[in-house]
């Protein structure tokens, strides 16, 4: 592997970790432009899938508490996201994950870019037990068949006023249950390649080291700091979508 190659990986890493740490999702928007430039794609989003996965049990200590808080909640986006990976999967043969990537970054877009510029953020308080049962649906199908499991999540826990714990508390295990599907279905698919964990070895130190930097900026917001955060992360979310949708 060359010099060029590992700097990419370490700095791709980096950027993905760091985000990891710090929002507990959005790991692939910071590191997949990086890795792309010294890795195939399919090897980009198994090391992506894998780090994230690995990287992000350092997120779950830090919100351990708030995970036994409301199990019922947690459970009612993680089983049906589960369950929508293989039907995403499956929908792949009729419609276009092009077309389908772009809607979902426009959506993104102008969500985040409408709330980013507001004194008033949204605010939905009532319980919700089936809509939170579709996002995590939605999320699923949509991790399967384009590799956005984390949009709608996003935009909807932002919406919630949650303590920032436990709005980590959905997200990250929610995310992390689909990539762990994800990696282990580009396992079966022989993904993991030589070069490929080799490229994994090399990002992974960094990106536990940048978790633990995002980890300590996140333990110093607000709650109302963290779900503008997560606003803004819809905002780069989309735009990172277009970008590489239309290019």
């Amino acid at each position: 592997m060359t010099t060029t190659a590992i700097l990419f990986i370490t700095l791709g890493a980096f950027a993905g970790g760091f985000v990891n740490g710090l929002a507990g999702t959005g790991t692939a928007l910071f590191a997949l432009g990086f890795f792309l430039v010294a890795l195939d794609p399919i090897s980009a989003v198994a090391v992506v899938s894998l780090m994230s996965v690995v990287t992000g049990i350092q997120g779950l200590w830090v919100v351990r508490e708030a995970l036994t808080r409301n199990v019922p909640r947690l459970m009612r986006f993680i089983i049906p996201g589960l369950l929508g990976v293989p039907v995403g999967i499956s929908l792949l043969s009729f419609i276009d994950a092009d077309t389908l990537k772009l809607i979902i970054g426009v959506l993104l877009l102008v969500y985040g870019g409408f709330f980013s510029f507001r004194a008033n953020l949204p605010k939905f308080e009532r319980r919700t037990p089936v809509l939170d049962s579709l996002i995590g649906l939605s999320g699923g199908v949509l991790g399967g068949m384009a590799s956005l499991s984390g949009a709608l999540p996003v935009i909807w826990c932002s919406m919630r006023p949650w303590p920032k714990a436990e709005t980590r508390a959905v997200l990250q295990p929610f995310n992390m249950s689909v990539l762990f599907t994800t990696t282990v279905m580009l396992w079966w698919r022989g993904a993991y390649t030589a070069p490929t964990v080799t490229a994994f070895l090399i990002a992974l130190p960094t990106s536990l080291v940048a978790a633990q930097i995002g980890i300590a900026v996140f333990r110093r917001i607000s709650d109302n700091i963290f779900r503008r955060l997560l606003i803004g992360l819809s905002l780069l979310l989309g735009l990172g979508i277009l970008i590489r949708a239309l290019v």
